[in-house]
């Protein structure tokens, strides 16, 4: 049964990861907007979601962690979602060297926002309706 709601809610989850991780480099590319010879990142969020869901799917998930002793139970930690950073080619190149272009990481970063706030509504929605099937009438 848990297997089951774990693969019904593996893709939103891997999804809400990565743009948690999209909305970290987006971040980084707006704070270092004046930074001489800082190169803006960002990833493929569609091939990297792919990857990621597929992993999951694939294998058990996580880390193994050492026991030290025999009594102790087995255990898996989360391993974190590794995604490929790239470098944007900038439109107009500055003197300084830097590649972050404000208009294009403001827009970005309000789309990632977006939407990382409907990812939430819909697994959200996705929960409830699930209580609602489990609770008695």
């Amino acid at each position: 049964m848990i297997d089951q709601l774990e693969a019904a809610f593996n893709y939103h989850q891997q999804a809400l990861g990565l743009r948690q991780q999209r909305h970290k480099v987006l971040a980084s590319n707006i704070a270092n907007a004046d930074t001489p010879n800082y190169k803006a990142r960002d990833f493929d969020f569609a091939s990297e979601l792919k990857k990621a869901v597929e992993q999951g799917r694939t294998s058990s998930g996580g880390l193994s962690l050492a026991r030290t002793s025999e009594r102790h139970l087995a255990g898996q930690g989360m391993s974190a979602p590794r995604q490929e950073l790239l470098y944007r080619i900038p439109d107009q190149p500055s003197l300084d060297g830097n590649t972050v272009d404000m208009d294009r990481e403001r827009t970005q970063f309000a789309d990632n926002a977006v939407r990382y706030q409907a990812a939430l509504t819909i697994m959200n929605s996705r929960i409830q309706g699930l209580k609602n099937a489990m609770q008695p009438e």
